[in-house]
Formats: structure tokens, C-alpha cells, sequence
């Protein structure tokens, strides 16, 4: 009698250590929610895609551009440019600007404004390069200034980021006036096998720097023409999710259910434990 009540005893141990052990290795399909970004992302209402896209990169306050104006003659040219002198540093010459506003180029104010040479302030923010380097031509013919000027503007610091499931994260320049996100994560080198294409994040900040969010499904042409996320614009930060198995991966021994650890792990659990049972019933 006392031998069936420690038998029982042993089994009921064996039953309890196999439930803690289960429980142990389910833990680990959890871990998909603790690495996954902006996972209440739905909670927030999102930007409707009825909302065109806007092709143009348009200035934005603390935006840093050059600006260039060329004419026939030399000095004039001097007038309206930066100033600049040369610095000898070993075997390369350096361009260093002797102006407040800083190394090659302006910086819009948080007023949108910018001090340009002769003319003094003028609006800069919500303009596109081609817009004010037009404005700036007129400004200068309309005041007799210049008959024949050929005014540049360059982006110098506008870029945006790319996260995630991609093979090369990281921050990329905007050197052009038209980048659209199928160019953003071609630079970004496409998203990995384990990212997914259904569920492309695009953060965006508002002139307030308030984050509209935009879902991208790349599996669908006509969503993701019809995005406003599909052109990017400055300052945009695109995030890839990883899928169920890479976020699964994501644990220390890659132990999870979809993995074939887990599954070994569990066999040869149930194996000790039949082993255990078999052997306390042969001691009845």
C-alpha cells in the first residue's frame, strides 16, 4: 500500500515537472510581442489612403540647402554667393564658408525664412528647389540687380531612415527631388525573406513634428501607388516588421514552437516521462 502512495507521489512529480517544463517553452512565443516596433500602431487612427500622394520635396524649417547664383560677370557672382576661402589640409584643399550660415549653405529658420545675400529675408519653407530657385531669379531681375542670373538649389542635409527587416538599415541623403519608397528600400537593399510585405510602416512628421503613420502593403500595386507614403519626404522613417518566424527566432537558443529545438526539446521530454512512467508500473 505504501509502495502504490509513493508511486503515485513519483508520478504525480513527473506530471507536475513535464507542466513546469511546457510552460517554460510556450513562454517563448511571446517573444514576437516585446521585439516588434509601434505594435499599437492600430490603436491610432492613420492617414486615410483616399489622400494623393505629394511628389515634390517641399523646405522645411532646420532644412539645409545651397544655393548658387551664376552670371556673366565674376563680381556679381561673388555678390549673391557665399563667401568662401581655401584651407590646405595635407594633399586636399577644403572649402570653408567665413559666413553665420554655416559650411556651404543656408539653414531655414523656424520661421521659414532664410537671409540671402542683397535681398535679406526671404521665404523658403513650403517651396520646392525648382519653386525657389524661380523666386529668387525673379527677386533678382525684378530689382535690377541682375539681367541674366542662373540660380542652383541643392538639398545638403535632407535624408530618411529605414528599420527593420531590410538588409541594410540606416539613414539614406535625399539628393533628388522624387524618391518613392520602392526606391527608399531598393537603397535600403529590399526588404530580408523575413520581412514582412503586407504591413510596411511609414512614419511621418507634421509641420507641428507630430508622427502620421501610413501602413504600406507592398504586395498590392494599386495600394501602394495610391499611398501618400509612396513618395517619401524628408525626415520619413520606414519600418519593415519581421514575420512570426524571425520574430520567433529572436530568443536566446531560437527555442520556440516553430523551431525544431522546441519540438526535440518536447520529445524528449515525453520520452523521459514515459520512461519514468513505465518504470514506476513495473515497481507496482
Amino acid at each position: 500500500m505504501n509502495t502504490r502512495k509513493e508511486n503515485g507521489r513519483k508520478f504525480l512529480k513527473a506530471n507536475h515537472l513535464l507542466l513546469f517544463a511546457l510552460v517554460l517553452l510556450l513562454s517563448s512565443c511571446d517573444v514576437s510581442k516585446r521585439i516588434t516596433y509601434f505594435q499599437d500602431i492600430q490603436n491610432y487612427q492613420t492617414a486615410s489612403t483616399t489622400e494623393q500622394p505629394t511628389p515634390e520635396i517641399r523646405l522645411r524649417p532646420e532644412d539645409k540647402i545651397s544655393i548658387i547664383v551664376n552670371t556673366k560677370l565674376p563680381e556679381l557672382t561673388a555678390l549673391f554667393n557665399l563667401p568662401y576661402t581655401a584651407r590646405v589640409l595635407g594633399a586636399q584643399t577644403e572649402q570653408v564658408s567665413n559666413t553665420s550660415q554655416g559650411t556651404s549653405g543656408y539653414i531655414i529658420k523656424a520661421d521659414g525664412t532664410i537671409d540671402f545675400p542683397v535681398l535679406g529675408a526671404i521665404e523658403a519653407a513650403g517651396k520646392t528647389r525648382d519653386e525657389l530657385a524661380s523666386f529668387i531669379k525673379a527677386e533678382l531681375i525684378n530689382r535690377n540687380l541682375v539681367n541674366d542670373p542662373v540660380v542652383t538649389v541643392e538639398f545638403v542635409n535632407l535624408q530618411f531612415a529605414v528599420m527593420g527587416e531590410v538588409r541594410t538599415p540606416g539613414s539614406y541623403k535625399i539628393t533628388r527631388d522624387h524618391i518613392t519608397l520602392l526606391d527608399a528600400l531598393s537603397m535600403a537593399g529590399d526588404l530580408n525573406i523575413n520581412g514582412r510585405r503586407d504591413n510596411v510602416l511609414v512614419l511621418r512628421p507634421d509641420a507641428s513634428g507630430k508622427l502620421i503613420a501610413y501602413v504600406v502593403d507592398m504586395r498590392s500595386f494599386d495600394n501602394v501607388q495610391r499611398s501618400p507614403a509612396y513618395y517619401i519626404h524628408q525626415n520619413d522613417y520606414i519600418y519593415v516588421e519581421p514575420n512570426k518566424k524571425r520574430a520567433n527566432e529572436s530568443t536566446v537558443n531560437a527555442n520556440t514552437v516553430q523551431s525544431a529545438s522546441f519540438w526535440i526539446s518536447v520529445v524528449s521530454l515525453l520520452a523521459s516521462l514515459a520512461t519514468t512512467i513505465s518504470v514506476l508500473s513495473t515497481r507496482k
